[in-house]
């Protein structure tokens, strides 16, 4: 089968497989080239379940769970779960809708492969999934507080970390820099280039001395 699908064929197989779940997906959307597909956390367990069992899907494949974050709604997470058919050729999105209190079902007992995958949701955004095995911070240190993805998260953090010389250890220390950085991302070893990058005040001084001939008193 070619890829991308006719928008047709995609209706047709939004259509279908919300009508095979029995009510496990509210609705569906065909949006760039895929099928995007409703759920709720009580029902996802099911949706992915017949996602990978149907044989006219074949969904056998999970690629990626994460998470976006919406502070203004209620429900302020969208949790995403990617699913490839290698059988059909077809990738399909499932989403559901969390807050930051409400545990949504971990789907490894359906895809073992979410395992690692909601840990990193879990550790960006802070949403939670019931029944997983192993539900600790996989990308941040230890003793992290906060969740960096989320929208009202600071860009600079809150603590820095630097190794003391004096105490012979890594350090955490609270953020003293200021929320903007004005980064230029030259090399203050090379300096610049002319036409490399727009110079800022005093980058001048790193270009070498323009050779023009000295010129003498009275012209001559």
């Amino acid at each position: 089968m070619s890829w991308p699908q006719p928008l047709p064929m995609l209706e047709k197989l939004g259509q279908q497989i919300v009508k095979k779940s029995k009510g496990a997906f509210s609705g569906y959307e065909v949006m760039y080239g895929e099928v995007n597909l409703m759920t709720s956390a009580a029902r996802v367990i099911d949706a992915l379940t017949v996602l990978r069992d149907t044989p006219e899907f074949g969904f056998s494949i999970l690629i990626d769970v994460c998470g976006a974050d919406y502070p203004e709604r209620e429900l302020r997470f969208d949790v995403v779960y990617h699913l490839l058919s290698m059988t059909k050729n077809l990738r399909c999105r499932v989403k559901l809708q969390t807050d930051e209190d409400t545990a949504v079902p971990s789907v490894t007992s359906v895809f073992p492969s979410a395992d690692w995958y909601e840990r990193e949701t879990f550790d960006m955004y802070g949403v939670f999934f019931s029944d997983h095995p192993d539900l600790r911070r996989i990308l941040t240190d230890y003793g992290f507080h906060g969740h960096p993805l989320r929208k009202d998260f600071p860009m600079t953090g809150y603590v820095e970390v630097r190794y003391d010389d004096e105490l012979k250890r890594v350090v955490y220390e609270p953020v003293k820099s200021v929320e903007w950085r004005n980064w230029d991302f030259l090399s203050p070893w090379e300096g610049a280039e002319p036409g490399y990058a727009p110079l800022i005040p005093g980058d001048e001084k790193s270009l070498p001395a323009a050779k023009e001939p000295i010129a003498k008193e009275g012209g001559k």
